[in-house]
């Protein structure tokens, strides 16, 4: 191979190392700075399109030395897109078979192009970013998949090598890339190696350097990263050495994007527009100041998420759908999301003796485990009206509303507070988050 002339024998060799960085580009356009100079990192110059060819790549070799694997091995994992991307092309070169786990949440156009892999692509009803612990969900079922014979689960959500992979190629890219001057970091947190592991190379080198994570509010949707709930359940989550956590609604995140592609012409994702947003509020406009903003992927994945909270850009293209309810509710939900009518678990367990629970999930999920006094009401039959006579006449009765995940019960809250109801609440997380806390799951009868 040669980086100078990048003429190689196979598409492996253009991975990222320090002898052949991931661009470094200075933002010039559209940051409000006198003094701070900060430079955004475009990882989508990976071979495979994204940050995650790095984690990819290190796992294998990590598996691979340790003798873990063998010609002809399924590698299973679970996935919000680009890391699955990366090990289904690996997969490809190295003579790996491939499957994937995956939230049907994800914009179709990455499990389009996982499938045009060649990934065997096992979706699911689950969060946006598969949460850990829950059960049937996209890690529990990788790890079970990744124990039947000729398989192998290889665990980015805690596997060491997954940081590893950073620092031992972002960080000394970095590091390099501004002959030591870097003062800041940042990136998103989605299984958290990337802010990890370079992280810790630079603090390694330069104590003072500053590191940040930046991570979405909860009930985001931001493809690829994680709200502080789901991080606090991801073994590489690290926040003792990071210097700050910064947090950033959807409107932020997506008009960043937006300004990142039309003033600077750099072809940033939503997760991009995300880190920056949150940068922007730690830079100090000093003199000396070199911030790097790592950008994960590019926005080409993620149009349909774009569709949904940039419409006026999509003239004539039928509006984007919000969990079945139409666009034109999308803030509706998004207004109750954040709302106090979104109860933890424990808190949940405090209303039910003087509450109604309606578990409005199908007849078969609620018949595998709910909570126990649920009645059953899907949310079909509550959106359709077939279940309006089933409900209280008092329109102040209190009424919990609980899902696997908490999507569909929030838009059963929405449709109560509709019919009248003023006292609803909804469990965040659903049965997922209520078993993952260790209450008690009731097999009806």
């Amino acid at each position: 191979m040669n980086h100078a002339t990048r003429v190689y024998e196979s598409i492996v060799e253009m991975l990222s190392t320090v002898d052949n960085p991931t661009p470094l580009v200075r933002l010039s356009r559209i940051l409000p700075f006198e003094h701070a100079r900060v430079f955004a990192k475009l990882e989508w110059y990976n071979p495979f399109g994204a940050v995650k060819d790095r984690v990819a790549a290190h796992l294998l070799k990590d598996a691979e030395t340790r003798g873990q694997l063998s010609p002809g091995t399924r590698l299973v994992e679970p996935t919000s897109g680009n890391t699955g991307v990366g090990l289904a092309m690996l997969a490809n070169a190295k003579g790996y078979a491939f499957t994937a786990t995956m939230s049907n949440k994800v914009p179709e156009e990455k499990r389009a192009a996982l499938r045009l892999f060649g990934t065997d692509l096992r979706e699911l009803e689950d969060d946006l970013c598969p949460a850990p612990g829950a059960p049937e969900g996209a890690i529990a079922l990788a790890a079970k998949l990744g124990e039947e014979p000729g398989s192998f689960h290889l665990n980015q959500y805690k596997n060491p090598a997954n940081p590893e992979a950073h620092y031992l190629t972002t960080g000394p890219e970095v590091w390099r890339q501004t002959d030591g001057s870097v003062t800041h970091f940042f990136a998103s947190l989605g299984t958290c190696g990337t802010v990890t592991g370079t992280g810790r190379f630079l603090k390694q080198h330069k104590p003072s350097v500053k590191v940040f994570g930046v991570h979405p509010m909860e009930g985001h949707d931001v493809p690829g990263v994680r709200s502080i709930r789901q991080l606090q359940q991801t073994a590489l989550f690290a926040p003792s050495e990071y210097d700050g956590l910064i947090e950033v609604n959807n409107a932020d995140a997506y008009e960043w994007t937006r300004r990142l592609n039309q003033e600077e012409s750099i072809v940033a994702g939503p997760s991009s527009g995300l880190t920056l947003a949150g940068a922007l509020r730690h830079i100090p406009d000093e003199p000396g100041v070199v911030a790097v903003v790592l950008f994960a992927d590019n926005v080409y994945k993620y149009m349909s998420s774009v569709q949904k909270h940039i419409p006026e850009l999509f003239k004539g293209a039928k509006p984007a759908e919000s969990g079945g309810l139409p666009k034109s509710l999308a803030k509706v939900l998004e207004f109750a999301r954040g709302s106090a009518d979104i109860v933890e678990p424990a808190d949940a367990v405090e209303l039910l003796p003087r509450s109604t629970l309606y578990d409005v999930r199908n007849p078969e999920e609620y018949a595998a485990g709910t909570v126990s006094g649920a009645e059953n009401i899907p949310l079909g039959t509550l959106a359709d009206g077939v279940a309006v006579p089933l409900l209280p006449d008092d329109k102040d009765a209190p009424i919990v509303t609980l899902c696997k995940v908490g999507e569909r019960s929030l838009h059963a809250l929405v449709l109560l507070k509709a019919l009248g109801y003023r006292n609803v609440k909804s469990v965040r997380g659903g049965m997922n988050a209520w078993s993952s806390a260790g209450l008690p799951v009731h097999v009806p009868e």
